[in-house]
């Protein structure tokens, strides 16, 4: 069945917009030495899809992931999940703003070892109390307004506006025109300098947290007293060394609160030394970049 010009006009736009941001991530990426997996074919997964499971064993479709030590044929560990949504009216943004935090609040947590990023792109029509309920929920959100993007196609001489009372002739006209048009890099640059301050917000906080280092690791034996260490090796030793230093005393547990330097924590608690050391390892030094 064919798509109604109304409905191509809005893909156009979408599609234009996740286009722009994504450029935008390629770059960041590229400059942070991640890599950065969007919808299309890829050796070390199946289909066109970016699909990721959590530990109940949901798939769930994404838009962007960025992996730190990822290649086109291997899955890296994710840092960030990235999702992007456009919506001409209000109608629909809460509804969107719930389907995003379904596909990833489950992924965060079955990655809570990565604490990855949270990021959605947003454009058109969104509510602020959708806006506010991913905010709430601990998501970076990088939004371009309706009015914004009239804007910016405005000053190179294209008529983004639609209305629901928008005839469908006006729409293949608008269709052609766009067709046509070949400064749409123009349109893209117009439009991330307009909304800069928001632009640079997002991506700096995005860089904060694929940037960060632990800072201290305090590890407490259910029995004993809390010991904070400034590294993972030394986190390490002193589980491996602790039963040895305290006699015949049990470890019942081990609690592990991992500290970063931009204020994220992650917290893990543990029936054995064995698993703590593995949880521990998770976060070993960056493995060497290959040549």
């Amino acid at each position: 069945m064919a798509k109604s010009p109304a409905h191509k006009w809005g893909q156009i736009i979408g599609d234009f917009l996740e286009e722009v941001f994504a450029i935008e991530l390629a770059k960041f990426a590229r400059n942070h030495r991640l890599y950065l997996d969007t919808q299309g074919e890829r050796p070390a997964r199946t289909g066109k899809k970016v699909s990721w499971i959590d530990s109940f064993e949901n798939t769930h479709d994404l838009d962007f992931v960025l992996e730190r030590y990822g290649t086109k044929n291997k899955i890296g560990e994710p840092v960030a999940f990235i999702e992007s949504a456009w919506r001409r009216y209000t109608k629909h943004s809460r509804n969107k703003a719930q389907e995003i935090q379904g596909a990833i609040l489950p992924l965060v947590a079955t990655h809570k070892n990565f604490a990855p990023f949270m990021g959605v792109m947003l454009a058109g029509e969104f509510t602020g109390g959708a806006l506010n309920q991913l905010k709430s929920l601990g998501f970076h959100v990088l939004y371009f307004p309706y009015d914004l993007i009239l804007q910016a196609f405005k000053k190179y001489g294209m008529d983004a506006s639609t209305e629901e009372n928008t005839s469908e002739k006006d729409f293949l006209t608008k269709i052609k025109n766009w067709e046509d048009f070949d400064k749409k890099n123009l349109i893209a640059r117009y439009l991330l300098k307009l909304n800069k301050t928001e632009v640079d917000t997002f991506f700096d906080n995005l860089e904060k947290a694929v940037s960060r280092f632990i800072e201290s690791i305090n590890v407490l034996p259910l029995h004993g007293a809390s010991s904070t260490l400034s590294s993972v090796k030394q986190a390490i030793d002193f589980i491996e060394s602790y039963q040895t230093k305290n006699g015949d005393l049990p470890v019942l547990k081990y609690e592990i609160i991992v500290r970063y330097n931009n204020k994220d924590k992650v917290e893990g608690i543990f029936n054995s030394k064995d698993s703590a050391i593995q949880f521990l390892e998770s976060y070993a030094a960056p493995k060497p970049k290959k040549k």
